[in-house]
């Protein structure tokens, strides 16, 4: 099972987080959360790295599905999706959503927190399709 739903597609990472951020509410996400790794390791460690933002994206009605299917599955929320620069291709941004199957794998047999993965799978492999 591969880690990530992923595409790259041309553009800036600030270009290209408007349009995931489009495409994620399209299927009915939000962005809650907005980490800039580039500058945070820039201003705690002094580190330089290529242009790096995470989104915690969030589906409420699928959120309170897979917590009402099991509990501890909120360790895993919200959905990361990553927009960073390609290091290999000058003007390539990378695109890559956790993959949502990989919480059926942490959690003993539930039909219920599978029948939630697939269809926030289904929702944001869309998303990342349509960029």
């Amino acid at each position: 099972m591969q880690i990530a739903l992923s595409t790259a597609v041309p553009g800036t990472v600030p270009e290209v987080a408007g349009r995931v951020r489009a495409a994620l509410a399209e299927q009915g996400f939000g962005v809650l959360t907005e980490i800039d790794m580039s500058a945070t390791l820039k201003n705690k460690i002094d580190v330089d790295m290529e242009d790096y933002l995470i989104l915690g994206a969030c589906n409420p009605p699928m959120a309170h599905r897979a917590v009402s299917a099991e509990k501890q599955i909120g360790l895993l929320l919200p959905c990361n999706v990553v927009v960073r620069q390609d290091p290999a291709e000058a003007g390539r941004v990378l695109v890559e959503a956790m993959n949502p199957q990989i919480m059926v794998t942490v959690v003993d047999d539930n039909p219920a927190l599978a029948e939630v993965a697939d269809e926030v799978t289904t929702r944001l492999q869309a998303a990342i399709d349509a960029l």
